[in-house]
């Protein structure tokens, strides 16, 4: 074989290497973008979280009991850790959840955005309802807006319901300046609340979903999971995430 051949087939060895070398690396690169998986197993929250999403938090009321908040705000596994907590503090028009003003206060000392949230009554005034959490919530600077959990009809109409909740939201956007969030199911907004309050931020559950809620509508935070454990808290816990980076997540606190 001449000098000639031998050096034309060595150039073609090392091209063909390059290649082969070109295409390995960009096919990790697609993988690694476009082929996450969409959960990630955590043993120690104890169940899957969605793999997108960087900010994730949890929600609570007196069924969890005395909870160590700093606990829960120190705890970090891998890239994962706590970063709010939405807390329930009232109830139609005469219920206090006996744990909130503790969680109110211990959230804020270990340091945690925190938000407060009033579950509706349908059957009731939803003026009256406004009144009460008004009553017992004093927001600050930088906590979450006022939620309405509202998941039930109580034997009302949709129209009915309708009303009463649009009242809660309009009083209580005028009393604290900000837009209160609606915390619901994907099945109960679309019967009763799609087409009223769309311009109302939207923390909705859906279990069972691996990457989001199936919902039409554009929505704030994800309630995917009832059965997370955390540092602090001696009981199963909902696990949550805010749709959107650190930037929005803070210009939506209360500035």
């Amino acid at each position: 074989m001449s000098v000639k051949r031998k050096k034309q087939r060595r150039r073609i060895l090392i091209i063909f290497c390059i290649v082969v070398v070109a295409i390995g690396a960009a096919t990790y690169l697609f993988n690694r973008l476009y082929n996450r998986p969409s959960v990630k197993h955590y043993s120690a929250f104890g169940i899957d979280l969605p793999a997108r999403y960087k900010i994730h938090g949890i929600d609570v009321s007196k069924y969890q009991k005395t909870i160590g908040w700093r606990l829960v705000k120190e705890m970090q596994v891998a890239e994962v850790k706590i970063g709010f907590a939405f807390m329930k503090a009232t109830q139609g028009i005469n219920i206090l959840d006996p744990q909130f003003q503790r969680n109110w206060l211990q959230a804020k000392r270990a340091g945690l955005p925190r938000g407060a949230y009033h579950f509706f009554v349908a059957s009731r005034s939803g003026k009256a309802q406004a009144e009460y959490f008004i009553e017992n919530v004093t927001l600050e600077k930088g906590d979450l807006p006022p939620v309405l959990d509202i998941e039930r009809v109580d034997g009302t109409s949709a129209a009915q319901l309708q009303q009463r909740a649009a009242d809660w939201l309009t009083i209580v956007e005028k009393a604290y300046g900000v837009k209160p969030i609606i915390y619901t199911n994907v099945v109960f907004y679309e019967t009763f609340l799609a087409g009223r309050f769309d311009d109302y931020p939207l923390w909705v559950a859906h279990y069972f979903a691996p990457e989001r809620p199936r919902i039409k509508r554009d929505w704030h935070f994800w309630q995917h999971s009832e059965a997370g454990r955390v540092n602090g808290i001696n009981a199963f816990v909902d696990f949550n995430v805010f749709n959107g980076d650190s930037t929005a997540f803070r210009n939506l606190l209360i500035q």
